[in-house]
């Protein structure tokens, strides 16, 4: 039994609208042993290691399921086990994760599964699969364990802590955790932005910040402060707050002449110390001084010696300026029966189920370290002693949960005197969040009347006493937190917008980033050419995953989301969001199929619907192509609106009828018209003839592009104005959308340079080239990538087959596993079996030297159409060629100077030569050759 490969999906994926794992499991030889055949000795072993499996359902849907079915008859598989193996073990950290399911891959691999499961923290739950499968195989028969080989010593017992103690160093902290539960029930979104406590709440510039309880609100002079001991004793004291006398000192002597002058018993603590480290409480004698001095300098560099405060420790919570919980601590101890010895009380404590490694539950188990052996050794008592009936021995000296300590809410009965002097004790230092440690005989008492002090005020309290005390009320500590960040009303989300589609994405994403740039806000893209916020490129490369999709969202500046959603990152990690506001699906076409399990047109229209599925407001949909608008039936989005350009789609009509919302191409006098439907209003939005980016309305494909931005726009509320100008303003320039319909005609020839590299996409620029005006010959510069199947290869060379004149055909920088030059041959190949002549076909395989080629071939009146995959260099190539005649230099540039707005003559258009315009209007030099 084996893993041979694994998937972790980061957000919405084919497997589950939430985070989970992929295992591809080889069962080998087990295949042909269930559970039901490895016999009771097999699941008793299982269980005794794992006990909580008794409690799992599985298809029963009741405790004791899949114990159930592994014993029933001839039981389980092994794949099916081990997937309930790996929630369980993330269960026993502390996470609450239920989701599985187990399937075998088919006919094409027998014993081979896919195991799927869901996980809360990425390197916990891949942990958690691995020592799944290790425990499952330490059960087997050595002779069964196959290709998994454990180690002479592997103990379970020791790999169980160890996986907890790995699991909770990489899980978000109590306090943490309770923030973000807090966010999720207000519907706020988060992401760890570090392996530690570092958490964004919120979206672009509406978001927050917190590391444990430290916000981004908080005053970095009050955590100094905080920290400060001393000073924070300054200040309370000076104010008239209760405090204990405090002095400084730097080394042993210096701590005993503090003791002495303060009188009485005494504290030693670090001078910044935190979670009760090093601290020593209620000693006196010289010699217990030194040793809490030194305790104390292993934390610090000077130490605090104050006077000794009687009563019990309380934690009091305040957060912006108002007491939210109160809590007594105590710390950690045994209770002598007169018969157990200490070692022996401490066993029975930790048995208390309650009690977990670290913080994996409610309480924290005990420790004979050393620390509680010098507790003991204060009283003389040894790990053997045995302490009398209703004897208290405490093991530490500070009540931190963290250390074995348990918590008691004290909320509802605090008086008010002790909690007003909480929250001036907080505003004297300036936290917004703060623990101030209170010592009181009674908390119900007022400590002018009782007395008590102040130790100290925490920046970053811990929130896990409050929200799982160990007795009395949970309080919500970290509800008022997150109210303070975003109060309520205030917006904590971005407007998200999710385009995918086998062809147009990248087109329609960045119409819709004009559009809202035109609007007036500050857009956050990502496409296949990078990351865009607000218009300008802050990443290179394909940027249509998860990734890019956080690096959008994390952005402080922008304040809406257009995500290009491709396939390849759909199964790759999933989507990058949990759900998005409108989700467009253009069309689904040949491409990519047989690649990572899509062989069909409707797996990858399954795929694709993962948009649609998470879409909240709007679900837009190609009318037009049966793969997608079969997707509404799998939408949950408030509104459905679909997309056509055929104005009697019967569908559509009734949809219209309905109240529904729809774009639709209509005919007109003046050409044709994008009009919007919704709630029976009729509205005309533009003439296709007045986008510059469908080439006078000829460009078909842009249309319907133009079409999908426009309704992603009008379902995100933007105004019509801002709609049309949008898409009035947008053009196919290399500058403004590289790659995309590029035409440069400065030459005698046209030439057209478009990214296509599937054959619908290929066909539709074909039928392009047909509509356009030329007086000449029609050249075409083909290829295909090397990753696709020879079929598609062919059906590239179909949709261009009898429309040009001329076909050089050449393949990618990229060989993608074919050969040199497999790729020219199968599409020549197949040209020739089309019927084209082979003088009409010239096989180039470099994509410089086929450019070069097809550029001088070209003649006054000609169409070059140039399928590129180099981008920048080959617009470079096509923009710096020179025709025979003409100066391979540009004209100088003039000294007057020139305004932008005029119309651009021969010595404007010569000075702009090597300098670049972005979607503003605004001219940089060029400086390198991206272009950007």
């Amino acid at each position: 039994m084996r893993i041979l490969e694994r998937s972790v999906y980061v957000g919405p994926s084919l497997y589950a609208h939430f985070p989970v794992i992929k295992l591809e499991l080889d069962l080998e030889a087990l295949e042909d042993w269930p559970t039901g055949r490895l016999g009771s000795a097999f699941v008793n072993g299982l269980v005794a290691a794992l006990p909580g499996l008794a409690e799992h359902g599985c298809s029963y849907r009741q405790p004791g399921g899949l114990i159930r079915r592994m014993r029933e008859g001839e039981g389980t598989w092994l794949g099916h086990v081990l997937e309930h193996v790996a929630i369980e073990l993330q269960n026993i950290a502390g996470e609450d994760v239920t989701f599985g399911k187990t399937r075998g891959v088919g006919d094409r691999r027998r014993g081979v599964y896919e195991v799927i499961y869901e996980y809360a923290q990425r390197e916990e739950g891949i942990a958690a699969g691995e020592l799944a499968l290790r425990l499952l195989t330490s059960l087997l028969p050595a002779e069964l364990r196959g290709s998994e080989k454990l180690p002479e010593d592997w103990d379970w017992d020791t790999a169980r802590v160890e996986f907890i103690r790995y699991a909770q160093r990489r899980a978000l902290g109590p306090s943490t955790a309770a923030l973000v539960k807090a966010a999720e029930d207000r519907r706020i979104p988060w992401f760890r932005l570090n392996n530690q406590s570092l958490v964004q709440f919120g979206h672009g510039k509406y978001q927050q910040r917190i590391q444990a309880t430290v916000t981004g609100k908080t005053s970095h002079i009050a955590v100094e402060l905080a920290g400060d001991k001393e000073e924070t004793n300054n200040i309370l004291g000076g104010l008239g707050l209760p405090v204990p006398r405090q002095m400084l000192a730097s080394d042993a002597a210096g701590a005993v002449r503090a003791a002495r002058r303060l009188g009485g018993a005494v504290v030693t603590k670090p001078y910044n110390g935190n979670h009760g480290r090093g601290i020593t409480i209620n000693i006196s004698s010289d010699d217990e001084v030194r040793a809490g001095f030194q305790a104390a300098r292993e934390h610090a560099r000077s130490v605090i010696v104050e006077t000794y405060i009687a009563g019990d420790d309380h934690r009091l919570l305040v957060v912006n300026g108002e007491l939210i919980a109160a809590t007594r601590r105590t710390p950690g101890h045994v209770v002598g029966d007169g018969i157990a010895d200490i070692a022996e009380l401490v066993d029975r404590v930790n048995a208390d189920p309650r009690r977990g490694i670290g913080h994996e539950k409610v309480l924290t188990q005990l420790e004979l370290d050393e620390q509680a052996d010098l507790m003991l050794g204060r009283i003389g008592y040894t790990h053997f002693s045995v302490p009398a009936p209703g004897e208290v021995v405490f093991l530490r000296s500070t009540a931190n949960l963290s250390t074995g300590g348990t918590a008691t809410d004290v909320t509802d009965i605090i008086h008010p005197d002790n909690c007003d002097m909480a929250v001036r004790a907080v505003r004297a230092i300036g936290l917004d969040v703060a623990g101030v440690d209170f010592i009181s005989p009674n908390i119900a008492e007022s400590y002018k009347a009782i007395g008590g002090a102040i130790c100290e005020v925490n920046a970053a309290p811990g929130l896990r006493m409050h929200v799982a005390p160990s007795e009395g009320t949970a309080r919500d500590a970290a509800g008022p937190v997150i109210d303070m960040l975003f109060p309520p009303g205030t917006p904590a989300r971005v407007p998200i917008a999710a385009v995918t589609g086998t062809n147009g994405k990248t087109t329609t994403a960045r119409m819709l980033a004009h559009i809202t740039k035109m609007a007036g806000h500050t857009p956050g893209l990502t496409t296949t050419e990078g990351v865009y916020i607000d218009g300008q490129r802050t990443v290179e490369g394909d940027m249509t995953g998860p990734v890019s999709a956080r690096m959008v969202l994390g952005d402080p500046q922008i304040d809406i989301a257009i995500l290009e959603t491709a396939r390849g990152g759909l199964l790759r990690a999933g989507m990058g969001v949990p759900e998005v506001n409108v989700g467009a699906v253009l069309n689904v076409a040949s491409d990519h199929l047989g690649l990572k399990g899509i062989d069909t047109l409707e797996q990858l229209a399954q795929v694709k619907r993962i948009v649609v599925e998470v879409a909240r407001d709007c679900a837009v949909l190609n009318a037009d192509d049966p793969n997608v608008i079969k997707m509404s039936a799998y939408t949950d989005a408030r509104t459905i609106c679909y997309v056509t350009t055929n104005p009697s789609h019967p569908l559509v009509r009734e949809h219209i009828r309905a109240g529904g919302r729809a774009c639709a191409l209509e005919a007109g006098v003046n050409g044709q018209m994008i009009t919007l439907y919704d709630k029976g209003s009729h509205i005309p939005l533009l003439w296709t003839h007045l986008i510059p980016a469908t080439l006078e309305g000829r460009a078909l494909h842009n249309v319907q592009n133009a079409m999908f931005a426009a309704a992603m726009a009008f379902s995100l509320g933007l105004k019509l104005e801002a709609i049309r100008q949008g898409l009035r303003t947008f053009d196919t320039t290399f500058f403004q959308a590289p790659g995309r319909m590029n035409l440069f005609s400065e030459h005698p020839f046209k030439v057209l340079m478009d990214y296509a590299h599937n054959a619908h996409a290929v066909g539709v620029m074909a039928e392009l080239a047909q509509r356009m005006d030329v007086s000449g010959r029609r050249i075409v510069v083909l290829t295909g990538p090397g990753d696709r199947r020879d079929q598609d290869l062919v059906e590239i060379a179909g949709a261009v087959a009898g429309r040009f004149d001329h076909y050089i055909v050449r393949r990618d920088d990229s060989l993608r596993g074919r050969d040199g030059d497999e790729v020219p041959r199968i599409i020549a190949g197949a040209l020739r079996q089309a019927g084209i002549g082979s003088g009409a076909i010239s096989v180039i395989p470099d994509e410089q030297q086929a450019v070069d080629a097809a550029l001088g071939m070209g003649q006054p009146g000609d169409l070059l159409v140039i399928f590129a995959d180099a981008l920048a260099r080959t617009w470079k190539q096509i923009t710096k060629f020179r025709p025979a005649g003409q100066p391979a230099q540009p004209a100088p540039v003039p000294d007057a100077p020139v305004t932008l707005g005029q119309p651009p003559g021969q010595a404007l258009a010569a000075m702009l030569e090597g300098m670049v315009r972005d979607e503003r209007g605004l001219v940089f030099e060029r400086v390198d050759e991206q272009g950007d």
